[in-house]
């Protein structure tokens, strides 16, 4: 079990970043035949990612509802997630291939993704009693004393002293 930090953290990453949300939604559940393999092909992805770390994947996380399943994803660049989903020789462009060919438009699953573009210092986090956790995990970890200690500080404004 990561440790608690018992104290108010906050995230540091050097550089520009990117957050990318990726998700699937269960639109007619009893059809496994369908989203079985959608879901199975993350999974796959995201170990095939963490043994190559240079294809540029920062951190990643899963979430899962009833009908719906999402992955937070870091990156160091918006290069390094595109390239990932154009090579023919990682996992992603074949099941996106797959998804195209048996699903489509059908309505059976949904999917969806959302790409943001983080410039440097251009973001803000902040952690109490917590383990590292989504920028944190994907940059560091640092006390949130200081400059670090408002919302208007780690964002690099002026604060009211």
């Amino acid at each position: 079990m990561a440790a608690i930090l018992a104290q108010r953290m906050a995230a540091k990453i050097e550089g520009d970043f990117v957050v990318f949300l990726i998700g699937m939604r269960l639109n007619r559940p009893w059809k496994v035949a369908s989203w079985g393999p959608i879901f199975a092909a993350m999974p796959r992805m995201l170990a095939e990612l963490a043994e190559h770390p240079e294809l540029g994947l920062l951190h990643a996380r899963n979430h899962f509802g009833l009908r719906n399943a999402m992955v937070v994803q870091y990156w160091r660049s918006f290069e390094h997630l595109a390239d990932y989903a154009a090579d023919r020789t990682k996992a992603h462009l074949p099941a996106w291939k797959a998804f195209n060919q048996k699903i489509g438009s059908n309505g059976d699953v949904g999917i969806w993704h959302e790409t943001y573009l983080v410039k440097a210092g251009a973001y803000e986090t902040l952690y109490n009693n917590m383990p590292r956790f989504g920028l944190a995990l994907a940059g560091e970890a640092v006390p949130a004393t200081g400059r670090m200690a408002s919302a208007k500080g780690r964002l690099g404004r002026p604060t009211a002293d």
